[in-house]
C-alpha cells in the first residue's frame, strides 16, 4: 500500500454499492468516502451468473472509484469483491475483463475471512471488557457468524442463507437453526452482535434511533418486535414495504427473507435481543490493514 504514511483504502464492491473508503488514522472519520450505487441484483441471471449490464456496472463503478482515488492521491487500494460475484459461476471472466478494461484487480475474501473480520471490527467496537462475543452477519448471498472470548475468534463459518439467496430459492428455516447450531455449539452466554445493512434497516423498522442520530447511539433489535414484523411484511408488496423506516428502496424485494433469517439465527442461538453494529466487514479489513486494533484506532460503544 502507498501513498501517505498511516494511510489505507479498501475499495468494497457488494450488491448494492462500490464503495470507496480511505483511513488516516482513525476508522470514524475517513479521509474519503465515496460511493457509486449498483443493482447488481438485478443482472443476474437463474443461475447466479452476472449478465452484461452488470458487468458494465461493475466496470464504471471501479474506474470512477480508481479515479477518485488518483485525484485525491491515493496510489493503491485493496479492491474486493462480495458473495455476490464471488459467488458468480462467470466470476474470473469477470474479473479478467474488469482488470483489463480498469487496470484494478479485484480480489475476493473467503466466507470465514468475512466472518473473521467482521469479529474484528465488532471487538473492537465494543471494546474487550464485553466478554465472549458472537457476531451475525446477514449478507446478499451468505450469513457469516463468528464466536470467541478473544482478540481472535474461535469459530467462523459462512452459511448460504443470505437475503438474496433465500428470496430467489426459500429454505425451511428450520433447517438453517439446525446449521446454524451444529456449527456455533451453545453460545447463549456471549453478547449478540448483529452486523450488516439487513439487521440494521430491521432495527430501525423496529423503533430504533435513526442513521442521522450518529453510531455512536446504542441500537438494539428485539425477537419479539422482528416477529411482529415480519408477517407484516411478508403481506406488503416491495413498493410499500419501501415506504417503511429503515427499508430501503433497493433492499424492499428481499427485506422479507432477510427478516425470516435474522430470526431464525436468533431463535438457533438463543438470543432474545443483539445489539447492532455499526461495523462490519469493511472496517474489520481497514483495521488488518493498519494492523491495529488498540484503543488508538478502535472506539468503544
Amino acid at each position: 500500500m502507498s501513498g501517505r504514511p498511516g494511510q489505507v483504502g479498501v475499495l468494497d464492491v457488494g450488491c448494492f454499492s462500490a464503495h470507496l473508503v480511505v483511513v488516516e488514522g482513525s476508522l470514524s472519520h475517513p479521509r474519503l468516502s465515496h460511493k457509486t450505487r449498483l443493482r447488481l441484483d438485478q443482472a443476474l441471471d437463474r443461475t447466479g451468473r452476472l449478465r452484461r449490464p452488470g458487468v458494465e456496472q461493475v466496470v464504471a463503478a471501479v474506474r470512477e472509484a480508481r479515479n477518485v482515488a488518483e485525484r485525491a492521491g491515493v496510489r493503491e487500494l485493496l479492491p474486493w469483491a462480495t458473495s455476490v460475484l464471488r459467488d458468480a459461476p462467470n466470476a474470473a471472466e469477470v474479473f479478467a475483463e474488469v482488470a483489463h478494461r480498469t487496470g484494478v484487480r479485484l480480489t475476493v475474501l473467503t466466507g470465514q475471512e468475512e466472518a473473521r473480520l467482521s469479529y474484528l471490527a465488532a471487538r473492537c467496537w465494543f471494546g474487550s471488557r464485553t466478554g465472549p462475543l458472537l457476531v451475525l452477519d446477514i449478507g446478499g448471498g451468505t450469513v457469516e457468524v463468528a464466536a470467541g472470548s478473544g482478540p481472535e475468534p474461535a469459530v467462523v463459518a459462512s452459511l448460504p442463507y443470505g437475503a438474496r439467496t433465500l428470496s430467489r430459492h426459500p429454505v425451511d428455516l428450520a433447517a438453517v437453526q439446525a446449521d446454524v447450531r451444529a456449527v456455533l455449539g451453545d453460545v447463549r452466554d456471549h453478547y449478540a452482535v448483529a452486523c450488516s445493512k439487513v439487521f440494521q434497516q430491521l432495527a430501525r423498522l423496529a423503533g430504533a434511533r435513526p442513521r442521522r442520530d450518529g453510531p455512536a447511539v446504542r441500537r438494539t433489535l428485539h425477537l419479539d418486535d422482528l416477529r411482529r414484523w415480519t408477517p407484516r411484511l411478508a403481506a406488503m408488496p416491495p413498493r410499500k414495504r419501501a415506504r417503511l423506516p429503515g427499508i430501503s428502496r433497493h433492499r424492499a424485494g428481499q427485506s422479507v427473507a432477510g427478516a425470516r433469517v435474522a430470526e431464525a439465527l436468533m431463535t438457533a442461538t438463543g438470543h432474545s435481543e443483539v445489539a447492532i453494529c455499526p461495523w462490519s466487514t469493511r472496517e474489520g479489513l481497514l483495521l488488518t490493514l493498519t494492523g491495529t486494533g488498540d484503543d488508538e484506532i478502535c472506539r468503544v460503544a
